[in-house]
C-alpha cells in the first residue's frame, strides 16, 4: 500500500477501504507518512468529500489512536455532550447538574477557550479552588458519589486528531464538514460515553454561521455517531447574538448560578432545557415532552443548584461563593457602553462581542495567554430591546485600564441599531436524529 496512490484515489472522488484509511490514519501519526503527502490528501477530501462508510471508520481509527476511557466503574447509561462554542455559552455549568439531579451521571471533560468562544473548563478555575485536573479513580469517585463531574480533558485523547488539527490550520483545509466532525466526533467516541448529544451552533457568534452548513455538520456528526455504535442526536442552536447577558469567565459561573436558582435570562433557559431535556431523553428517562419537563423543575426546585454544589465542593472549590456570587468580586476597571442614537437593537454580532471581551482580557489570542477572570461584558441591551440615545449598553470590565476603550469600540461596532422592532430570536432551530430533522 503506498500513500501515494491513496492521494489519488481520493484525488478522483474514490471510497477508501478501512484498511486504506487505518493505513492514512495510523501512518500519520507514528511518522511514516510525511506531512506534505498528508496535506495532499486532506485537500483531496476537502474537494471531493467522504462518504458516511469513510467517515466513520477513519474517526473510529482516530480515537482509537490514543486513549479509550473506559467509564464502566460509573453506574447507569452515560450521555456526553459536546457544543460546537459561540460567546456567552455557559450551558455545560448548567445542564450537567440539572441532568445529574433527575438521576443521570454526567462525566464530562470539557475544554479550554481559545479566540471569540470561552471554555467551560476556564469558568470553572474561575471559581477559587476548584480542580479540574483529577485522577481517573477520583473523577469516576465523583461521579458515582455526587452524580456528575466536570474536569479538563487529559491523557492521550485522539492524538492522531491533535496532529491532523494543527496541519488543518496551516493547509486551509480547516473548514471542511467531513474534517471538522471527525475531529469533534473522534474526541466524543474517546471519551467513552454511552450516548452522545451535540449543540451545533449557528450564527454570527458560531464557528460555522451558514444555517444550512451548520445542518450539514450536525448531521455528518450524526451519522458518525450512529455508525460508530452511539445513539446520538444534534440539537441546533441560535449564536447569532450572546447567549444570556454574562460574557467572560467569573461573570458567566454568577449567571449560571443564577439560572440555577431560577432567575436565569430567558434564552438561556430555553436553551438548557431542550438540552438537557435531549440527554435525559437519551437516557431513557421518558417522553421528550416529560424529559423537558424534569429538566424545568430542578431549576425551580433548586436541585440542580444543591448538586452543582456538591460537585464544586468535591473538587476542592469555594462554595461560600456559590451563595452569594458578590463574594466573587469584580475587576477593577470599569467603562459604559452608551448608545450613539435611540431606536431598537436589530442586530448584535455575536463573534464581534466575544471579541470584545478577548480584548478585556477574559480570552486568549494563544494558547500561552493568561486570562484574567473578572474580565468581560455584561449586556443590558440585546435584540429587540428598546433603547434611547445615551443609554447604558454593556458594562466592560479588566484589570487593565488600557483595555478598555479599544474593546468597547469592538463591541459598538458590534451592536445595530435601527427605527423598527425585530422579530425575537429562535433559539432551537432544529434537532436532528439518525432518522430526520
Amino acid at each position: 500500500m503506498r500513500m501515494y496512490d491513496l492521494i489519488e484515489k481520493k484525488k478522483y472522488g474514490e471510497e477508501l477501504t478501512k484498511e486504506e484509511l487505518e493505513y492514512i490514519i495510523n501512518g500519520y501519526v507514528d511518522g511514516s507518512i510525511p506531512d506534505y503527502q498528508m496535506s495532499a490528501w486532506l485537500m483531496a477530501v476537502y474537494f471531493k468529500g467522504m462518504t458516511s462508510r469513510e467517515l466513520t471508520d477513519m474517526t473510529i481509527t482516530m480515537a482509537h489512536s490514543g486513549d479509550m476511557v473506559d467509564l464502566s466503574a460509573i453506574e447507569g447509561i452515560k450521555i456526553d455532550k459536546h457544543s460546537t462554542g459561540g460567546v456567552g455559552d455557559k450551558t455545560t455549568l448548567i445542564i450537567t447538574p440539572m441532568v445529574a439531579a433527575c438521576g443521570v451521571k454526567v462525566a464530562k471533560m470539557s475544554g479550554r477557550g481559545l479566540g471569540h468562544t470561552g471554555g467551560t473548563v476556564d469558568k470553572l478555575e474561575s471559581i477559587e479552588g476548584y480542580q479540574t485536573a483529577l485522577d481517573r479513580q477520583r473523577f469516576y469517585e465523583i461521579v458515582n458519589t455526587v452524580g456528575m463531574s466536570v474536569i479538563g480533558q487529559s491523557g492521550n485523547l485522539a492524538p492522531a486528531d491533535k496532529k491532523l488539527y494543527a496541519l488543518r490550520d496551516v493547509t486551509g483545509t480547516v473548514d471542511s464538514i467531513p474534517l471538522i466532525a471527525s475531529s469533534i466526533m473522534s474526541k466524543k467516541l474517546a471519551a467513552g460515553s454511552d450516548s452522545i448529544l451535540l449543540d451545533v451552533t449557528t450564527g454570527s457568534g458560531a464557528f460555522i454561521e451558514e444555517f444550512d452548513k451548520s445542518i450539514e455538520l450536525a448531521k455528518t456528526m450524526v451519522s458518525i455517531g450512529e455508525g460508530a455504535g452511539r445513539e446520538t442526536v444534534a440539537l441546533l442552536t441560535n449564536m447569532d447574538e450572546p447567549l444570556g447577558y454574562a460574557i467572560g469567565n467569573t461573570m458567566e459561573v454568577q449567571e449560571a448560578i443564577e439560572t440555577m436558582k431560577g432567575n436565569g435570562p430567558a434564552d438561556l433557559v430555553e436553551v438548557c432545557v431542550a438540552l438537557a431535556g435531549d440527554m435525559l431523553y437519551l437516557a431513557k428517562k421518558g417522553t421528550l415532552e416529560e424529559c423537558r419537563e424534569m429538566a424545568t423543575k430542578t431549576l425551580t426546585d433548586g436541585s440542580a443548584f444543591e448538586r452543582f454544589k456538591k460537585m464544586v465542593a468535591a473538587q476542592g472549590g469555594r462554595c461560600d461563593v456559590l451563595e452569594d456570587t458578590s463574594l466573587f468580586g469584580e475587576a477593577p476597571y470599569q467603562m459604559e457602553l452608551l448608545a450613539k442614537k435611540s431606536g431598537y437593537v436589530q442586530h448584535m454580532n455575536a463573534k464581534e462581542c466575544g471579541i470584545a471581551s478577548m480584548l478585556l482580557g477574559a480570552g486568549r489570542e494563544t494558547k500561552e495567554d493568561v486570562i484574567d477572570m473578572k474580565a468581560g461584558i455584561l449586556l443590558k441591551k440585546k435584540t429587540t430591546d428598546a433603547v434611547k440615545e445615551g443609554e447604558v449598553l454593556a458594562i466592560l470590565y479588566s484589570s487593565d485600564e488600557n483595555r478598555l476603550q479599544t474593546a468597547a469600540d469592538k463591541l459598538e461596532a458590534a451592536y445595530e441599531i435601527g427605527d423598527s422592532k425585530v422579530a425575537p430570536l429562535q433559539m432551537i432551530q432544529g434537532r436532528i436524529t439518525k432518522k430526520d430533522i
